[in-house]
C-alpha cells in the first residue's frame, strides 16, 4: 500500500512538472516601437489628465530623455 501511494505521488509530480517545461511549445513575441516624441506626448497627456502628479511627470520625462540620449 505504501509503495502504491509513493508510485502515485511520483506519477502526479511527473505529470505536473512535465507541463512546467513547455514540452516543445512555440512561444511568439512581438515588439512595438514607439517614438520618443510619442512617448513624451503620452506622458504629458497622463500629467494633464491627472494620472501623474508633477513630480512623477518630471521624473518620468527626465528618465525618458536620459534613456533616449544614451542610445
Amino acid at each position: 500500500m505504501r509503495n502504491a501511494k509513493a508510485l502515485t505521488s511520483c506519477v502526479v509530480i511527473a505529470l505536473v512538472c512535465g507541463g512546467c517545461f513547455g514540452g516543445g511549445a512555440t512561444v511568439k513575441t512581438s515588439t512595438t516601437t514607439v517614438s520618443i516624441g510619442q512617448q513624451l506626448i503620452d506622458l504629458q497627456n497622463s500629467y494633464k489628465t491627472g494620472a501623474l502628479n508633477e513630480k512623477q511627470y518630471e521624473k518620468a520625462r527626465d528618465d525618458l530623455i536620459k534613456r533616449a540620449l544614451s542610445n
